[in-house]
């Protein structure tokens, strides 16, 4: 993991002790940045205590201190991303399990394994601690299972490491309002340095050459791109949608690719983007209006009436379904300890509902794109083959495929039907 400005800058100022104290060397970095430590501590209490998400909970507390620089906000948000990615592997040093109160001792261990401090006996703990993957990967032991029989050994090795690297901040290219080599510049000259990434994407995407803060840049405000890895850029082309048809988003949330398929139409024919929560269709309509996207309707699935009432009219339906986030792991690091078994085994039960009672909406020789943030083929092939095995005389399998955390961004699946 990089290492981030204020690391080196308090690196001067290190922690040596003969036996380690957590009390010492917490309140000696305490003493030193309180304000941050502080700032860290409160964001692993609503992380872990009252089971918030991680994303939000860095989001609430830098706006409640809007006076922070850069740097400072750079290191609460990475320090807190990297103490939940680690927490099982900084838990096992410790004698005894932690509780709520022992985020102090957590954060000393962390301070030791990132040079803040110095301690012979927890570095050996740490190293010892590589030696087992579910520790050294800092996973559940039902998650480590359940990755070798999802995916074998070697393959979950791989992933596994993979999904533990710090995520790429990918932009796509609003095409509807700007090129991608033009939005480059225009993001230069806002002091935002891009570099243009290929990876299977027509034209689209760029990649941040460092981690900042894009969300203030008048090209954001102005609608020119948004933020989307790369793995998720390449659902809405796979669905082959052509201007002037019926499409059809039937769980949009808050409309990433959404909006990708408006610009894939170039604006032209109409998408309905459902979903079951109002919120999320309220976000989609700022940001379409943002983004200059002016033929999406948004529809609140309510009933299974809603449905119904689409029945054969989509030349193409979108189902990129609720599903385990494995894929993603590495920007929601806090999911690892949020997940369980009952849930991923209740999602399975929804994906399979949702691929059944929407089909409906697909007209004769229309497609289908059937996709997920999961890398788990209980999820993804094996739904797509019970589907197929009860609807094969009104459906078939054109073309699916699986991009791996290993490829250097989010994990997806997508596989593209076709109603005969």
């Amino acid at each position: 993991m990089r290492k981030i400005e204020t690391i080196r800058k308090i690196r001067k100022t290190s922690i040596s002790v003969s036996y380690f104290s957590y009390k010492f060397a917490f309140r000696r970095f305490m003493k030193l940045h309180k304000n941050l430590t502080n700032a860290v501590l409160r964001a692993l209490h609503r992380i872990f205590e009252e089971n918030k998400y991680a994303d939000k909970v860095i989001e609430h507390i830098l706006k409640e201190n809007p006076k922070w620089g850069g740097r400072d906000r750079r290191f609460i948000a990475e320090t807190t991303y990297e103490i939940v990615r680690w927490y099982r592997l900084l838990d096992s040093c410790l004698d005894m399990k932690t509780g709520p109160s022992d985020f102090e001792k957590i954060f000393s261990v962390y301070c030791v394994m990132k040079g803040i401090a110095v301690d012979e006996t927890i570095k050996e703990k740490l190293q010892s601690g590589q030696h087992i993957r579910k520790i050294r990967e800092s996973i559940p032991d039902w998650m480590d299972e359940l990755g070798v029989q999802e995916l074998g050994e070697g393959r979950w090795e791989k992933e596994l490491n993979a999904l533990n690297q710090e995520a790429k901040v990918v932009l796509r290219t609003n095409t509807l309002k700007i090129s991608r080599d033009e939005l480059q510049k225009k993001l230069a000259d806002e002091g935002v340095e891009t570099g243009i990434l290929e990876f299977q994407i027509p034209g689209s995407a760029l990649v941040l050459a460092k981690r900042q803060n894009v969300f203030t840049t008048s090209s954001f405000k102005d609608g020119l791109f948004e933020v989307q890895d790369a793995a998720s850029q390449l659902v809405a082309p796979f669905l082959d949608v052509k201007e002037g048809m019926r499409v059809i988003d039937a769980c949009a949330g808050a409309g990433g690719k959404t909006l990708h398929l408006s610009a894939l139409m170039n604006n032209k024919g109409k998408i309905i983007a459902m979903d079951t929560e109002q919120w999320k269709s309220d976000e989609l309509k700022k940001r379409a209006r943002r983004a200059g996207a002016s033929n999406i309707e948004t529809r609140l699935i309510d009933s299974s009436k809603t449905i119904k009432r689409l029945a054969n009219s989509a030349d193409r339906l979108l189902l990129d379904v609720p599903c385990s986030g494995i894929g993603v792991l590495r920007r929601n690091p806090d999911a690892k300890w949020k997940l369980s078994l009952e849930f991923i085994e209740k999602v399975k039960l929804l994906q399979q509902k949702i691929l059944s009672e929407y089909a409906v909406m697909m007209k004769k020789g229309g497609k289908i794109v059937y996709s997920t943030c999961s890398i788990f083929p209980a999820e993804n092939e094996k739904q797509v083959e019970e589907f197929l095995s009860e609807r094969k005389n009104e459906f078939e399998l054109v073309e699916q495929k699986t991009i791996y955390p290993g490829e250097g961004f989010d994990g997806f699946f997508m596989a593209k039907l076709l109603r005969k």
